[in-house]
C-alpha cells in the first residue's frame, strides 16, 4: 500500500453465524468459507467487524 493513511470508521462485536455472504463479498472474498480461511484465528471466539477507508497522502490535514 502507498504512504497514507487507514482511517478506522467503526468496530462492532458480531458473532461468526453473522458473516454472510452478502459480507464475505462486500470485503473482497468469494464466499465465507474464503473470509474465515484468512481472517479466523486461534479459537475465532471474538468476532468484530471493522470498517475503514483509505486517504490518500496529503488528505489527512493536521494543521488547524
Amino acid at each position: 500500500m502507498d504512504e497514507g493513511h487507514i482511517v478506522v470508521d467503526s468496530i462492532a462485536p458480531m458473532a461468526v453465524t453473522d458473516i454472510t455472504y452478502d459480507l464475505a463479498r462486500e470485503s473482497g472474498f468469494e464466499s465465507v468459507d474464503d473470509l474465515l480461511g484468512i481472517a479466523k484465528h486461534g479459537s475465532g471466539d471474538k468476532v468484530y467487524l471493522i470498517r475503514f477507508h483509505y486517504l490518500p497522502p496529503g488528505a489527512w490535514d493536521t494543521s488547524r
